[in-house]
């Protein structure tokens, strides 16, 4: 069984995306800056990892990461709009200049 506690994320900054790897695969959320804001662009989870709440591992990681580096988020990604739904308490970091 994997627990949440199992999903390590890591932040690729050469790349602009942050990661989990798991069984040889890598699940993604891209990211880019823009102004003085994060932009959270595409989460792709592969097949063989969905189900495990990696996707919901990553958005949480991304805003987390915005709020320590004060950064505010602009959200072009459609799971990571559907988690902002479930979790509200993260709305505060949405930059309301580009809802």
């Amino acid at each position: 069984m994997h627990g949440m506690n199992a999903i390590t994320v890591t932040n690729n900054t050469a790349q602009q995306q942050f990661e989990v790897h798991q069984d040889g695969e890598v699940a993604t959320l891209v990211y880019r800056f823009y102004k003085n804001d994060i932009a959270f662009m595409h989460t792709e989870v592969p097949p063989a990892l969905e189900n495990r709440g990696i996707a919901s591992a990553l958005a949480k990681y991304a805003f987390e990461w915005a709020k320590e580096n004060d950064k505010k988020v602009m959200v072009y990604c459609p799971f990571v709009a559907l988690y902002l739904k479930r979790h509200p308490e993260y709305n505060e970091q949405v930059d309301t200049n580009y809802r």
